[in-house]
């Protein structure tokens, strides 16, 4: 089996703001010294997560990102157990602890909100967990929460007392997002769950500026006899070029994080790929409409330390197409580590659109077959 599939992707962006920062503006950076577009990491883990790729082809087998669990745990004992608000609210409130602390502002704001402070990315079991455990103390067993619990959450039960905590969060079971992409948990991190894909901020490969565009918005009913302008006017930032993504999974963590399930690892490591070749953030995607494929994808797996490629792109790329010369310098940087460092991977595969080589098919094959021997 081996240890490590390592994925560098290139993708052609149009004009498009897909991933802004707090000005609207898309999110930049300065590389090899000059100024670069960029997306950020963590837009694009969420949109592999929401694509497609990942949320059909892995139905039941994705976490959710929430404050809000505490919410569903409520109207799920009031509307559908019976349970008064205050009883709802009370064993809810317990059970939601189990994931962070109380937003107490939140329930201020609104008593029907029972939801803590920061997203947790909870699995499929523990939403069902959950869900169990505040139907067993509506039934009758006692939630407590006191001193003498030292603040866990306790339900007495006829065998004895359970901490429910333990018998809610799992540090490993069939949840693929939270397998590949990890979780913290600050109050209880005996479940914390180390990452198996790690996922690098895509730039540029070469200098790219944010342009601003100048737009007008006309009133339809607007009659030409009161004057000619426009109903809303508005600027917006924009860029395109060539981003370099590169990802690199531990397959043994992932087998381990999903609890040795070898099939759904397979299933799991063709259903990344895919994301992250076919997947975009959503940002004005109503106004740009960039709806990408990746143009080159390398894929390399072995035993080696990982090592990105980025360095390919130090110098920044010119040239009068930046696709085929980021390919070249892609290429290049891998053969001149391999010289210096020997073989940095054992296999590898390339789908290059403009070579007319490869198919995502291919790659999909190559990534899942690394388990072949799990």
């Amino acid at each position: 089996m081996t240890c490590f599939v390592q994925l560098h992707f290139l993708t052609v962006y149009s004009i498009s703001n897909p991933n802004r920062d707090d000005m609207g503006r898309p999110k930049s950076a300065m590389y090899g010294g000059v100024h670069r577009l960029r997306m950020s990491s963590q837009s694009l883990k969420r949109a592999a997560r929401i694509s497609p790729a990942m949320s059909d082809a892995l139905k039941g087998n994705m976490g959710e990102r929430t404050q809000r669990l505490g919410d569903e745990l409520f109207k799920h004992l009031r509307d559908e157990m019976g349970a008064s608000d205050q009883k709802a609210r009370s064993i809810s409130k317990d059970v939601a602890q189990v994931f962070g602390k109380l937003d107490a502002a939140a329930e201020k704001k609104n008593p029907d909100h029972v939801r803590i402070r920061q997203l947790a990315f909870i699995s499929p079991y523990e939403r069902q967990a959950a869900m169990e455990m505040a139907e067993r103390a509506y039934a009758g067993e006692t939630l407590e929460r006191s001193s003498k619990t030292r603040g866990k959450a306790i339900l007495r039960t006829a065998d004895g007392a359970v901490d429910i905590a333990e018998k809610i969060l799992r540090k490993f079971d069939g949840a693929v997002d939270l397998a590949m992409f990890g979780r913290m948990l600050a109050d209880a991190p005996k479940f914390n769950r180390e990452a198996a894909v790690q996922v690098s901020h895509a730039i540029t490969t070469h200098r790219a500026d944010v342009e601003d565009d100048y737009y007008t918005a006309a009133d339809d009913l607007k009659s030409p006899s009161e004057d000619m302008g426009a109903g809303f006017v508005g600027e917006a930032g924009f860029g395109s070029g060539v981003y370099y993504l590169y990802v690199c999974i531990d397959t043994k963590r992932l087998l381990k994080n999903l609890d040795g399930d070898s099939d759904l690892a397979r299933r799991a490591l063709e259903a990344v790929t895919e994301a992250f070749a076919t997947a975009s953030p959503s940002g004005k995607r109503n106004s740009f409409a960039h709806h990408t494929r990746a143009s080159f994808i390398r894929a390399e797996a072995g035993d080696q330390q990982p090592r990105s490629l980025a360095a390919a792109f130090l110098k920044p790329v010119e040239g009068e197409n930046l696709l085929k010369e980021s390919i070249g310098k892609l290429r290049k940087t891998a053969e001149l580590i391999d010289k210096a460092y020997g073989p940095t991977a054992d296999s590898l595969i390339e789908m290059d659109v403009l070579g007319g080589t490869g198919t995502l098919a291919d790659v999909k094959t190559f990534v899942s077959g690394q388990l072949v021997d799990a």
